[in-house]
Formats: C-alpha cells, sequence, structure tokens
C-alpha cells in the first residue's frame, strides 16, 4: 500500500495531527515537535503522544515522519550557534524516539562565509557527537535546492557527510523533489536515470523519506520554491514547472516503494490547502485537482 501523506500542525499535539492527517485521506503524516523557525517547545507530556498513537493505530496512521527545526545548522562557523545545534539536535532525536517515529529529517546545513570542506566536516563532527549506538531513528539528511551555502545540493555532498559518521547505518536520505530539480537533477525527463544515480553514489537503502513537491522554478534555478502539483498560471501561489504526472510517476515508481511520501505544498490561503486532493491524486483515486 502507498505510505502517502502531508505535513500536518501539532496546534494540538499529536492526536489533533493525526486527526488532521486523517481528514485528507492520509495514511501517515509529517510533524514538527515545536515552531520550525526556534527552539521553543512545548513538554512531551502536553503533546497528547498517548492519545495520538492511539488513534492512529485505530485508523490506519502509520511510519510517520518528524522534521527538525531550521535552526539547526551544523555547518556553522559560529561556535554558539553550532552548539545550539548540536544540542538541539540531540533533543530533538530524543522527542523523535518517543513520538514513536522512525525518522528525523534534517536540512544538512550552510557553511556561510566558510567554504564545503569546512562545513562538512563540522556536520559530520556534529552528528558524530550527537548519533550513538543506540540511536533509534534514521537521522535523513535532506537534499537541498543549493540555494546560497546549502550542503547537500547534490548527492555526492550528502555521500561524503555518511562516509564520515561513525555510526553511519543511523544516517539516510529524504529526497525532495522540488529540492532536487531546482538544483539541477532532471527528474521530469530522466528520472530512471536519477534514481540510479543516487543508488551509484549513495544506495537505495539509505532512502528512507520522500518529500513530494512540485516547484515554481525552472530546473537548475537553486532557489527553492514548492508549487502545488501540477498548477496552472491561474494557481495564487504560482505555476508548477514539474508537472504532476512527473509526481505520479515517482510516487509509483517500482525501485522507491515502501518509504513515505510527504506533500509539503504551498496553502493557498490561511484556511485552505489542496492536501485532500493531491493525496487523492497520487494514490490513484481522483483524476481531478
Amino acid at each position: 500500500m502507498l505510505k502517502i501523506g502531508s505535513h500536518v500542525s501539532m496546534s494540538g499535539g499529536l492526536l489533533g495531527a493525526a486527526k488532521e492527517a486523517y481528514s485528507y485521506g492520509a495514511n501517515t503524516f509529517m510533524i514538527y515537535t515545536g515552531a520550525p523557525q526556534n527552539t521553543k517547545r512545548s513538554p512531551m507530556e502536553k503533546l497528547k503522544v498517548k492519545e495520538g498513537q492511539a488513534f492512529m493505530k485505530a485508523y490506519g496512521l502509520d511510519d510517520i515522519v518528524i522534521h527538525a527545526p531550521y535552526i539547526i545548522n551544523l555547518a556553522s562557523c559560529k561556535e554558539d550557534t553550532y552548539q545550539l545545534a548540536r544540542d538541539f539536535l540531540k533533543l530533538e532525536i530524543e522527542r523523535t524516539t518517543e513520538m514513536g517515529s522512525n525518522y528525523l529529517v534534517l536540512h544538512p546545513g550552510s557553511f556561510t562565509t566558510e567554504t564545503l570542506e569546512y562545513g562538512t566536516q563540522r556536520i559530520i563532527d556534529g552528528l558524530n557527537e550527537v548519533i550513538t549506538e543506540d540511536t533509534k531513528p534514521f537521522i535523513c539528511l535532506e537534499t537541498m535546492a543549493g540555494k546560497g551555502s546549502e550542503i547537500g545540493r547534490n548527492f555526492e555532498e550528502l555521500k561524503a557527510i555518511i562516509d564520515g559518521v561513525k555510526y553511519s547505518d543511523k544516517i539516510g536520505v529524504c529526497f525532495d523533489t522540488c529540492h532536487v530539480h531546482d538544483s539541477g537533477y532532471d527528474i521530469i525527463n530522466n528520472f530512471d536515470e536519477v534514481i540510479a544515480e543516487f543508488d551509484r553514489i549513495i544506495g537505495l537503502d539509505k532512502l528512507k523519506v520522500f518529500h513530494i513537491n512540485g516547484s515554481l522554478n525552472v530546473r537548475g534555478a537553486r532557489k527553492d520554491r514548492h508549487a502545488n502539483l501540477g498548477a496552472g498560471e491561474d494557481n495564487p501561489k504560482g505555476k508548477d514547472h514539474i508537472g504532476r504526472e512527473t509526481l505520479y510517476k515517482i510516487v509509483h515508481h517500482p525501485a522507491v516503494q515502501g518509504r513515505p511520501f510527504i506533500l509539503e505544498t504551498p496553502w493557498l490561503d490561511k484556511k485552505t490547502n489542496l492536501y485532500k486532493e493531491e493525496i487523492a491524486y497520487l494514490r490513484g483515486d481522483d483524476s481531478e485537482l
């Protein structure tokens, strides 16, 4: 069975997140354990974890994904930023474990005023400080669009990090379709070749999670702006340059089955998203978007 869902809110704890996901017709979902832009976190006992897990079991939701906050930058040359990133990642690993998730998605980091080599080693050092042989969730390094000094804009950069981590069996990859497209890979015409290249360089066994997103940009733009699946010029958030047919083919590609596929497409306004329609389309239940 296709594992598909979207990013959902944690404002009602894990129970509220699970109910929101179920309302979209999802059987998995992704959450942040708090606001992605800061370190403010509610105590776990307030997040209705047991109630959420009971709802998930009753309604067939599982294999959920946790996303680490954007403020974690293990590649930073600033010691206070690096220490915050390391310490907060350790906390997020603990919270992910308590949530019962096997996947913590992490943006690798940006080297800012330093070099790619410096930033890569900094990430490796940080991961080696927080990952132990007892770490339960996979730390899933996300493929990045190549904006600014982001690390992870190609498979080789992710491989360099993985090779340096002592407990590399605890490291996975989250493949973001928008980011990979924006970084220059041709997933529209040559997804077979792209996924074969991923397998050669990193290995499909490391591919744990997919983010399924359209892109507002042409291939290679290195901008990272998500679009609704197949959105046209009339969509208030802009036109998708990947196309829903491409994303449907990716979700159903035989080489990548069994992973959670998570939508992070834009809300049209503060009250309206297309998650239910997009999930139905990708599942094959509905041809209309």
